[in-house]
């Protein structure tokens, strides 16, 4: 994916989000400094990197809906980039639950490394400036490496 494309779908993440947002919905203006992951693979004989250190932002406009960026070091040992709307409708207790819809880049047996589209099931624990992100990647073919990553964050404001 060119970084024009990229940048579409940047665009048009905001806007679904935006749009998507229930006007009855608890608003919000948060903004979250997001760690990078700590991982554990499905294929754990495969010699893969589980810790997975980046840096990323999260900004919380509703309860249910999120924007995404960051950075991090692969469970493939490459820097991988990702942008997303993280998509959460249902309530279990405290934990939001849904998926996160994005694009990634960084994987070699994907796309050569570049640019992908995925839709990962996402869970969030948040109380008072912590949280957790919780995503359980699927496994596809030999290309990416499924697994369950834990993604510390920290709010900056709201």
């Amino acid at each position: 994916m060119t970084m024009k494309k990229f940048a579409v779908l940047a665009a048009t993440l905001i806007a679904c989000g935006h749009a998507c947002a229930d006007d009855e919905g608890a608003k919000r203006n948060e903004l979250w400094l997001d760690t990078g992951f700590a991982t554990y693979h499905f294929q754990s004989d495969k010699n893969l990197n589980g810790r997975n250190p980046g840096i990323g932002i999260e900004y919380k406009f509703d309860d249910e809906y999120a924007l995404t960026a960051g950075r991090f070091f692969n469970s493939d040992r490459q820097h991988s980039n990702y942008a997303g709307l993280y998509y959460q409708p249902w309530t279990i207790g405290p934990v939001r639950v849904g998926a996160v819809v994005g694009g990634f880049n960084g994987y070699p047996k994907m796309n050569d490394g570049g640019w992908f589209l995925a839709v990962i099931p996402a869970a969030t624990f948040e109380y008072k400036r912590v949280g957790i992100n919780i995503a359980v990647i699927p496994t596809y073919k030999n290309r990416l490496h499924g697994g369950i990553s834990a993604q510390l964050k920290f709010k900056l404001w709201d």
